[in-house]
Protein backbone atom coordinates (compact mmCIF):
# COMPACT_ATOMS: atom_id res chain seq x y z
CA UNK A 1 0.00 0.00 0.00
CA UNK A 2 1.37 3.47 -1.22
CA UNK A 3 0.08 6.75 0.86
CA UNK A 4 0.87 10.13 1.50
CA UNK A 5 1.60 12.05 4.89
CA UNK A 6 1.72 15.52 5.17
CA UNK A 7 2.82 17.97 7.77
CA UNK A 8 3.60 21.33 8.38
CA UNK A 9 0.42 23.83 8.47
CA UNK A 10 -1.13 25.66 10.83
CA UNK A 11 -1.22 29.54 11.66
CA UNK A 12 0.59 32.16 10.47
CA UNK A 13 -0.24 35.98 10.46
CA UNK A 14 0.01 37.82 7.07
CA UNK A 15 3.55 38.31 5.43
CA UNK A 16 4.89 35.41 7.21
CA UNK A 17 5.63 31.78 6.15
CA UNK A 18 5.06 28.02 6.04
CA UNK A 19 6.80 25.13 4.68
CA UNK A 20 4.83 22.13 4.11
CA UNK A 21 5.88 18.47 3.86
CA UNK A 22 4.79 15.37 1.94
CA UNK A 23 7.11 12.36 2.16
CA UNK A 24 5.23 9.22 -0.05
CA UNK A 25 6.10 5.61 1.47
CA UNK A 26 5.07 1.94 0.62
CA UNK A 27 5.78 -0.27 -2.76
CA UNK A 28 6.93 2.08 -4.45
CA UNK A 29 8.64 1.77 -7.76
CA UNK A 30 8.83 5.55 -9.04
CA UNK A 31 7.32 8.74 -8.44
CA UNK A 32 6.47 10.82 -11.20
CA UNK A 33 4.73 14.04 -10.42
CA UNK A 34 4.54 15.19 -6.80
CA UNK A 35 2.47 18.61 -5.87
CA UNK A 36 0.28 20.66 -4.09
CA UNK A 37 -4.00 21.93 -4.46
CA UNK A 38 -5.88 23.36 -1.89
CA UNK A 39 -9.55 24.19 -0.98
CA UNK A 40 -10.71 27.09 0.46
CA UNK A 41 -14.08 27.09 2.01
CA UNK A 42 -16.78 27.03 -0.67
CA UNK A 43 -14.35 27.26 -2.84
CA UNK A 44 -13.47 24.37 -5.71
CA UNK A 45 -9.97 22.33 -5.10
CA UNK A 46 -6.94 24.27 -7.09
CA UNK A 47 -3.93 23.53 -8.16
CA UNK A 48 -1.10 25.36 -6.39
CA UNK A 49 2.11 24.30 -7.52
CA UNK A 50 3.82 20.65 -9.55
CA UNK A 51 7.19 19.59 -9.95
CA UNK A 52 7.98 16.71 -12.41
CA UNK A 53 10.66 13.92 -11.77
CA UNK A 54 12.93 15.54 -13.93
CA UNK A 55 12.21 19.11 -11.44
CA UNK A 56 10.13 21.33 -13.48
CA UNK A 57 7.47 23.55 -11.79
CA UNK A 58 4.22 24.79 -12.84
CA UNK A 59 2.60 27.41 -10.60
CA UNK A 60 -1.15 28.80 -9.88
CA UNK A 61 -0.49 32.72 -10.98
CA UNK A 62 -1.57 34.13 -7.29
CA UNK A 63 1.15 32.14 -5.48
CA UNK A 64 4.06 32.79 -7.97
CA UNK A 65 7.01 34.81 -6.90
CA UNK A 66 5.80 33.93 -3.16
CA UNK A 67 5.59 30.20 -3.27
CA UNK A 68 8.53 27.92 -4.14
CA UNK A 69 8.17 23.79 -4.30
CA UNK A 70 11.01 21.27 -4.74
CA UNK A 71 11.31 17.88 -4.10
CA UNK A 72 13.65 14.96 -2.20
CA UNK A 73 13.95 12.10 -4.87
CA UNK A 74 15.95 10.17 -2.79
CA UNK A 75 13.14 10.50 -0.08
CA UNK A 76 10.21 11.03 -1.99
CA UNK A 77 9.33 14.08 -0.56
CA UNK A 78 7.68 17.12 -1.43
CA UNK A 79 7.78 20.55 0.07
CA UNK A 80 6.32 23.81 -0.53
CA UNK A 81 7.95 26.87 1.03
CA UNK A 82 5.18 29.95 1.24
CA UNK A 83 5.96 33.30 1.80
CA UNK A 84 4.87 36.99 2.25
CA UNK A 85 1.18 34.66 3.11
CA UNK A 86 -1.99 36.19 2.53
CA UNK A 87 -5.17 35.67 3.71
CA UNK A 88 -6.67 34.43 0.90
CA UNK A 89 -4.04 31.51 1.05
CA UNK A 90 -6.31 29.94 3.49
CA UNK A 91 -6.85 27.04 2.39
CA UNK A 92 -6.54 23.10 3.44
CA UNK A 93 -3.70 22.30 1.53
CA UNK A 94 -3.18 18.66 -0.11
CA UNK A 95 -0.25 16.81 -1.13
CA UNK A 96 -0.56 15.06 -5.00
CA UNK A 97 1.39 12.78 -6.70
CA UNK A 98 1.52 10.20 -9.65
CA UNK A 99 3.52 6.65 -8.60
CA UNK A 100 4.19 3.69 -9.78
CA UNK A 101 3.66 1.07 -7.41
CA UNK A 102 3.83 -3.02 -7.77
CA UNK A 103 2.82 -6.25 -6.23
CA UNK A 104 6.20 -7.90 -7.40
CA UNK A 105 4.00 -8.96 -9.74
CA UNK A 106 2.14 -6.37 -11.27
CA UNK A 107 2.85 -2.62 -12.10
CA UNK A 108 0.69 -0.11 -12.09
CA UNK A 109 0.45 3.82 -11.58
CA UNK A 110 -1.65 5.28 -8.88
CA UNK A 111 -3.00 9.11 -8.72
CA UNK A 112 -2.69 9.44 -4.57
CA UNK A 113 -4.00 12.18 -2.27
CA UNK A 114 -2.61 13.28 1.30
CA UNK A 115 -5.22 13.47 3.98
CA UNK A 116 -4.83 17.54 4.30
CA UNK A 117 -3.22 20.05 6.09
CA UNK A 118 -5.08 22.84 7.33
CA UNK A 119 -2.94 26.63 6.69
CA UNK A 120 -4.66 29.51 8.30
CA UNK A 121 -2.95 33.16 7.60
CA UNK A 122 -4.82 35.50 10.21
CA UNK A 123 -3.83 38.36 12.44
Amino acid sequence: QVQLVESGGGLVQPGGSLRLSCAASGSIVRVNAMGWYRQAPAKERELVAIITSGGSTDFADSVKGRFTISRDNAKNTVFLQMNSLKPEDTAVYYCYSDIGTSNGITYRNLELWGQGTLVTVSS
